[in-house]
């Protein structure tokens, strides 16, 4: 049962996590008994790596799934990965690029087959990280979104949408990406503000001497201007209504029309529209059957359309163009303008509004019982403020762009025919037209928006569409983990497919948890250089301990700060139930006790030594049922920080700090398993299991050490979660223990105030009366042997004997020290005080400085300011300390 003299969490790690996988531990069965809880996991993408974010989110996943499997829950956690169209497809590219072949060389089916083998030799990488950091999901239905299953399932559901009206094809205004060569769907578009320009250019007045003077950002697009536009009601402007201008540069004649996008207390208040170009305009051009010019096309360069710049980049005509109307004399000025540009969230190419032929799904009709879902109660999320961020986007949805121009992807199951010109659309391939019967028919070469197969996931991953017994019993899901910057992205069109699909929501909770920052409170990323590989925080430190860190600083919805402080502290809780954990096992041995732990259950009571129960023993059985109670209220509420806090103080601070050290006292050779080692092993194989969700490894690891073969269940993940027992309640014990407690640190608080040797005995007097006399006088050797003195009790009233003294209203504690040691003491305060006087003279003295304020960095000057402040408490203690020997 020896336990290696230090903790190397290395060495044990990847053995439990292989272990748990082979022992099928994790696996989930329909047929067994209990709650159904399971969990939808945020499939990363194939491409992925695991990140800080990836780690906070799939360690509060593990937490909350462990803890529901070791409370009697029918437990699954389906594992998989999403193909993610557009990062995939850029990844494999790259990569044929170094070989100087393109996906044209190769041709779309050929392309594909480079794409699988891509996924089977480098993708899922993620999924071996999984492995390391403990996630505890079934690996035995590990999912991808392209697997067959989940492929008949995209296809049902598209065929389905189409019969209801709720798919079309038409010609709409996209975000269009040069790089990506494809459509973006609006959430797939960053905006930026940049500082940019706002060039004035005046429109000639056709039949007349007049100027009519239009600003634009984007003076390239005014080559496919087709209107101009000023308000009906602009007084400045009613002499011309029904005319026309001349487009600069080009000659065309336009018309000016009349619509209310001119606003008349902006600017001139006059519009260019440029329908093909423009989201706004393109409305208003559908609104006066305005003609489309594109000048742009899809890879961001000039068309034909553009005259002479025909070819030229779109950035290169826009210089050229100002050139040109300046020479002309037609550009009146150039004013600073700050605008949001729109950016590819995947290349951060900039984004081209182009008109284009795609797919879409009508969002309304589905919009409309997913909002009703939340606002009824049915799906909840934690915090409740992020269902207002919920609502927001739903309420304004717009149609939904489901069409990329990729391969790499699930292609739209629709046959355009080239006789009649329609679309055959359907769950199989067709041989003929369903509109003509002709055989001259082609799949859309267009495959669909990532999150269209992503938002299937928690059913379809169940086996939907059939009707299986995974989806009976394991939908809907019980809980989403996820961050609130995927809301719309995905736990918005979960909640509307869920119920378009199976008439069901598809969770009932949704936790949302915040994004992990750096010490500077920065988001993580690449451009920042702030990115911290989470495996190399696992390796320096231990995967548990990485997990503590971040459960310790995870209030719902808040963004945590990370620091190597709290991992350094994390790994010395670890380090704490280690050395706690070898104590207890050297000790075990020199008693003769073989490895014991109790039959396993919810909650047990102390055992009485010699009839008695120990007051040590009343008070850990008391204060272990009440961490078991706030763990179990902390995890059903989702307070995972709160959880974590909870376990850590009853581990370190109470079973560690006080009960072990209590009870250390009570060890004896050769004894043999007798009470005081039972409820010991009691308290303490009970702790691991509280522990358990959060620190997985470690626990498995002392628990099989203690509990093999000893009539358990072969792991501590599916033994049973202690659960609240009133019958250990001992409200009494916890308050003589709190009084114990306070004189025990007291008694060193003292002497490590006075500065003296704690491996010196000393004679203590401790002066007080009725319950707190009677309390030493029984734990006398409890306070002496922990506190290192020789205790005298004493009545409250009687003449205090000379020394360090500690008063509390129960009871005065003195330390009786010689009069060399005294004399010595006194003078060694003196002197800190003097010298701690001059240097915060000193400190202070900078910190008044102006000049020295103005020049000395931020960090330099906090670091001065906490370190005055340390001087201030250092004296602050010093003089107390001083007053203590007053008279002695």
């Amino acid at each position: 049962m020896q336990l290696e003299k230090v903790y190397e969490p290395q060495r044990f790690e990847a053995h439990w996590a292989k272990w748990w996988e082979e022992s099928s531990l994790f696996a989930a069965d329909p047929s067994k008994p209990g709650e159904a809880f399971s969990i939808a996991i945020p499939p990363p993408n194939v491409t992925g790596s695991l990140h800080f974010g990836h780690m906070l989110e799939h360690t509060l996943m593990d937490m909350n799934v462990r803890w529901n499997r070791m409370s009697g829950k029918n437990v699954l956690w389906t594992p998989g990965m999403d193909h993610a169209g557009i990062a995939t497809q850029m990844v494999v590219e790259r990569d044929l690029a170094k070989q100087n072949i393109s996906r044209h060389d190769l041709g779309r089916v050929e392309f594909e087959k480079k794409v699988w083998e891509w996924k089977e030799q480098s993708g899922g990488r993620i999924e071996e990280q999984m492995r390391q950091i403990g996630d505890s999901v079934d690996w035995t239905r590990s999912r991808f979104t392209m697997d067959e299953g989940l492929s008949r399932a995209v296809r049902e559901i598209f065929v389905r949408l189409y019969e209801r009206d709720l798919i079309y094809r038409g010609q709409y205004m996209v975000n269009w990406c040069p790089r990506c060569n494809t459509a973006l769907s609006d959430l797939e578009v960053n905006h930026e503000d940049t500082a940019g320009s706002l060039w004035h250019v005046r429109y000639p007045v056709v039949g007349s001497d007049e100027f009519l003077v239009v600003a634009t950002t984007r003076p390239e697009t005014m080559l496919g201007d087709t209107a101009v536009a000023i308000n009906a009601a602009d007084e400045r402007y009613v002499h011309l209504h029904g005319k026309t201008v001349r487009l600069p540069l080009v000659g065309r004649e336009i018309p000016i029309i009349l619509d209310d996008m001119a606003d008349p207390e902006f600017g001139t208040g006059v519009v260019k529209v440029t329908p093909a170009h423009d989201p706004n305009d393109f409305e208003a051009g559908k609104r006066h059957n305005l003609p489309h010019v594109k000048v742009i096309n899809e890879a961001g360069a000039m068309t034909a359309e553009a005259g002479a710049y025909a070819g030229l980049d779109r950035f290169e005509a826009r210089k050229k163009v100002l050139g040109d109307l300046k020479e002309a004399g037609l550009l009146e000025k150039l004013t600073p303008h700050n605008l949001p540009i729109s950016m590819c969230q995947r290349c951060r190419t900039i984004v081209e509004p182009l008109v284009s032929t795609q797919w879409f799904v009508k969002m309304k009709p589905l919009a409309a019982p997913a909002i009703a879902a939340v606002e009824d109660g049915s799906i909840q999320f934690i915090p409740a403020n992020f269902a207002n961020t919920y609502f927001e986007w739903m309420n304004n949805i717009r149609d939904w762009c489901i069409s990329r121009q990729l391969w790499w992807g699930h292609r739209i199951p629709a046959w355009h025919c080239a006789t009649c010109g329609k679309a055959t659309v359907a769950r199989v391939e067709p041989t003929v037209c369903a509109h003509c019967g002709s055989a001259s028919i082609e799949q859309d070469t267009d495959v669909l928006d990532t999150w269209f197969s992503s938002g299937l996931w928690p059913f379809s991953t169940l086996g939907w569409p059939d009707k299986t017994a995974d989806l009976d019993r394991y939908y809907p899901t019980s809980l989403l983990i996820t961050g609130y910057d995927i809301i719309f992205f995905w736990v918005a069109r979960m909640i509307f497919m869920g119920i378009e699909c199976t008439g069901k929501i598809p969770f009932h909770k949704v936790y949302i948890h915040g994004l992990v920052r750096d010490a500077q409170r920065q988001k993580m990323s690449k451009t920042k250089e702030n990115v911290i590989d989470p495996l190399v925080m696992t390796a320096k430190y231990g995967t548990d301990a990485t997990r503590m860190s971040l459960l310790l600083g995870a209030p719902p919805g808040t963004d945590i700060i990370f620091t190597e402080d709290r991992m350094e502290s994390s790994r010395a809780f670890a380090n704490k139930i280690w050395n706690a954990a070898r104590f207890l096992f050297l000790n075990m041995e020199r008693a003769g006790v073989e490895a014991w732990v109790p039959a396993e259950q919810e909650s047990y009571l102390p055992e009485p030594v010699n009839g008695v129960v120990t007051l040590e023993d009343r008070w850990i059985f008391s204060r272990l049922n009440a961490c078991a109670t706030q763990m179990n209220k902390a995890l059903n509420s989702y307070r995972f920080h709160d959880a974590a806090q909870i376990v850590w103080t009853f581990f370190w601070r109470e079973f560690c700090d006080w009960y072990v050290e209590m009870k250390k006292l009570k060890f004896e050779e050769g004894s043999g398993l007798n009470a005081h080692w039972r409820n010991i092993l009691t308290v303490f194989e009970s702790a691991l299991r509280l522990l358990h969700p959060a620190m997985p490894f470690l626990t498995e690891e002392l628990w099989q050490r203690l509990a093999a073969g000893h009539g358990r269940k072969a792991s501590i993940a599916i033994s049973v979660y202690p659960q609240p027992n009133g019958a250990a309640d001992d409200e009494e014990a916890e308050q003589q223990m709190a009084q114990l407690q306070e004189i025990i640190s007291s008694a060193r608080n003292l002497r490590a105030d006075a500065k003296l040797d704690p491996k010196e005995p000393l004679d203590a007097a401790i002066y007080a009366a009725g319950p707190v006399a009677r309390l030493a006088e029984q734990q006398r050797e409890a306070i002496e042997r922990l506190a290192n003195v020789k205790l005298t009790v004493s009545a409250a009233d009687a003449v205090r004997t000379t020394g360090p003294m500690r008063s509390t209203p129960e009871f005065d504690l003195v330390l009786a020290v010689s009069a060399a040691q005294l004399g010595a003491l006194k003078g060694r305060l003196e002197k800190e005080i003097v010298d701690l006087n001059k240097v915060i003279v000193s400190s202070e003295r900078q910190l008044s400085n102006e000049d020295f304020l103005k020049k000395a960095p931020e960090k330099v000057l906090e670091g001065m300011r906490a370190k005055l402040a340390d001087y201030h408490a250092q004296r602050e203690k010093s003089l107390k300390a001083l007053a203590s020997l007053a008279g002695a």
